[in-house]
């Protein structure tokens, strides 16, 4: 079984042991359900309980603003220096908005219209060089154990849809909180070719990440 002998909030401690998973759970839907089950674990059960309906679903603007803010405060010390920007033009064409559901339900979608004028505003976080990424090496674990479970948990967890798109050549990634991602994007997320510098696989064009 997986483990480190490092706590969980010690960085070498979560590298050593999303490197473990990665290699022990050929199953990635498992990788991913674990890395949420951390995530979830994190954080006080009345806020889980309470954050989606009582700000999520009724204040998704707002609720967008506040998760880029807390992640920034929250996330340095995992994935390096972020800061809070607007969700990028070129994503907002395509964004494909979610309505309130109930958490963990169906994903349901209107069109691709802006809620409001003031929609994206200070609702991303740009990652300037991923800190998790870089120690890493490995796309894999960028997939499975950060971009998708992430975006489960905020999105059943929170009820916050969520949007993350890593760089592999620059080492950024742009979380886009109230954006649901399309099915273009998870599919090619899932389809990413290992890191030529990956320690586990890489060689480049090598098998997926997903």
């Amino acid at each position: 079984t997986p483990h480190s002998d490092l706590p969980l909030d010690d960085f070498q401690g979560i590298i050593e042991l999303t490197s473990q998973m990665n290699s022990h759970y050929r199953n990635r839907t498992h990788v991913q359900q674990i890395a949420q089950q951390v995530l979830v674990s994190l954080f006080p059960p009345f806020i889980l309980d309470r954050y989606p309906t009582w700000f999520a679903r009724p204040f998704p603007e707002f609720s967008a603003k506040m998760c880029a803010w807390a992640t920034v405060v929250g996330g340095t010390w995992l994935m390096g220096e972020c800061v809070v920007n607007d969700i990028p033009e070129e994503e907002l064409e395509k964004v494909v908005y979610s309505t309130a559901d109930d958490r963990g339900g169906e994903r349901r979608r209107s069109n691709n219209t802006r809620k409001s004028n003031t929609w994206g505003k200070n609702q991303g976080v740009l990652v300037k060089r991923c800190r998790f990424l870089e120690e890493s090496q490995c796309a894999s674990i960028c997939i499975n154990s950060c971009k998708i479970p992430t975006q489960n948990f905020f999105r059943e967890n929170m009820g916050l849809p969520l949007t993350m798109t890593p760089n592999y050549e620059t080492g950024e990634c742009q979380f886009s909180f109230g954006r649901v991602p399309t099915e273009e994007e998870e599919r090619l997320a899932r389809d990413t070719p290992c890191l030529r510098r990956c320690p586990s696989g890489g060689g480049g064009g090598g098998s997926p990440a997903g």
